[in-house]
């Protein structure tokens, strides 16, 4: 069973899901949610539970915004400070897991790609990602992918926020007949995240 607590951040209590697999955890992924969304978006709920099976630790972040109780997104600064301290936190907690993996959707993708470094993640997931404004492709946001750091970006073909291009760091997968919600195939989205993290070694299998 998922376990359930908050976090205090300098811009107010952040909710934390914790799950953990059924042996010692090979690695933590920490996920956020999109802007006007949850932590129980299908996508996020997959990526969940395959990672799990592999045998990492999950934690699914609500920004203190949503747990206030409000839907329009807090300004890029107070989420990107409110991720941090959450992840300073996590990482005491689950000092017996030495390598830290951050992704999320959409608008927590962006957040957990422009905090990587600072949080010392080893590599992103980045469900989503909103490359641009929908019809406003000259509003680019391809520079926050440049991490330096492995990255996956998964995001459907029929997405109006656009694609991002592949880079080598950056591995690209776009998934057929997807939009932005990616909710047609949750499941074989989570399966491409779990072959790329089983890739990299970080999996138990």
């Amino acid at each position: 069973m998922p376990a359930s607590d908050e976090i205090d951040t300098p811009r107010g209590p952040a909710g934390i899901t914790t799950d953990l697999p059924d042996r010692p955890a090979t690695a933590l992924l920490v996920l956020g949610h999109g802007a006007g969304g949850s932590i129980d978006a299908p996508d996020l709920l997959a990526v969940r539970d395959a990672s799990v099976a592999a045998g990492l630790a999950v934690v699914r972040v609500t920004q203190p915004y949503r747990v206030a109780g409000r839907r329009a997104p807090a300004p890029a600064g107070h989420l990107d400070e409110a991720w941090t301290a959450v992840l300073a936190v996590l990482r005491d907690r689950h000092s017996d897991v030495p390598t830290v993996l951050v992704g999320g959707r959409s608008s927590g993708a962006r957040v957990a790609c422009r905090t990587a470094g600072a949080v010392g993640a080893v590599g992103v997931v980045a469900l989503a990602f909103p490359l641009h404004p929908p019809g406003r492709p000259e509003r680019s946001r391809a520079g926050e992918l440049d991490t330096g750091l492995p990255t996956l970006v998964v995001n459907g073909d029929r997405d109006p926020f656009g694609t991002p291009e592949p880079s080598p760091a950056v591995q690209v997968v776009s998934r057929p007949g997807e939009t932005h919600a990616l909710r047609r195939d949750p499941v074989g989205t989570a399966a491409v995240v779990r072959d790329w993290l089983r890739a990299r070694g970080w999996t138990a299998d």
